[in-house]
């Protein structure tokens, strides 16, 4: 049996909060579990929650689309904020492809999320093809919307990736929101590629949820509460994460779980909606 000393990331389960986001977001997820609509329309269900999530995470990188305008539009190519909305599509299709690889690569994972992310219209013009699915290197810029925290060099996003990916790989006790949503802050906190490091995060935090168990229809989009608590207390949460703090890093855990909570009220009312015929 793992100890905290070998299991860092179960020790956090112990941080101001944490135990009580972990208890609400698995009864809200089993709540949802068992409706009576996801028994024969689970599928429905996904394939709205991965819509939604692609909406809620492109809003959060500067995207900010109505739902109806990301179903109707075919053509994501005009401009940057379509080119993020096709991004986010793109990465809720492809998740659910990578969680069998997930804990035994999670770097190729995450190389693959940013290849799939960037697309064929993605690389600017005079920028190099390869900067896309691997880490930046020294002299090469980030772009992120709305993510102005200083960033770390490359040798310690190289030093921090390959600590991530060992806990990844060695697995360990802590609950799945846990995992999510250090998986999600350290990402974040990396910008480990040069563009898309949000969409790439939360794509990832996803991986993280489904792939552990919590929810393996992949129908609780987390993205879609990350997106209704609002850009600002995202932000506020993540700064709490950076800060390193019990208090901080505990309250980012529980901004996720809020955010899953919220995705799970999302697809609670599609359930209800298909109920009545009106979806």
């Amino acid at each position: 049996m793992s100890t905290h000393a070998s299991d860092p990331l179960a020790a956090l389960g112990s941080l101001p909060g944490v135990a009580d986001a972990v208890d609400s977001v698995r009864k809200a997820v089993d709540r949802v579990y068992g409706h009576r609509v996801m028994r024969r329309r689970s599928n429905e269900i996904s394939s709205e929650a991965a819509l939604r999530g692609a909406r809620g995470s492109a809003a959060l990188s500067g995207a900010d689309w109505a739902l109806e305008e990301v179903r109707r539009r075919s053509d994501f190519s005009a401009d940057a904020e379509a080119r993020t909305v096709g991004a986010a599509l793109r990465l809720g299709a492809e998740a659910g492809q990578l969680l069998s690889i997930w804990r035994q690569s999670p770097m190729r994972v995450l190389a693959r999320l940013h290849l799939v992310a960037s697309g064929d219209t993605a690389i600017p013009e005079g920028a190099a093809a390869d900067t896309v699915g691997r880490p930046r290197l020294d002299g090469e810029t980030v772009d992120e919307p709305l993510i102005d925290a200083p960033l770390p060099s490359p040798s310690e996003v190289a030093g921090r990736l390959d600590g991530l990916a060992e806990l990844i790989v060695a697995g360990g006790e802590a609950p799945a929101l846990v995992t999510a949503a250090i998986v999600h802050g350290e990402l974040l906190a990396l910008r480990p590629f040069t563009s898309y490091n949000g969409l790439v995060a939360r794509a990832a935090e996803r991986i993280v949820l489904v792939g552990s168990g919590l929810d393996p229809k992949a129908i609780c989009p987390a993205e879609v509460g990350h997106a209704e608590q609002g850009t600002a207390e995202y932000l506020a949460a993540f700064e709490g994460y950076l800060s390193g703090t019990p208090e901080g890093v505990g309250g980012w855990i529980a901004h996720c779980g809020r955010s899953v909570e919220l995705g799970v009220r999302e697809s609670t009312a599609v359930c209800e909606a298909l109920q009545r015929g009106a979806a």
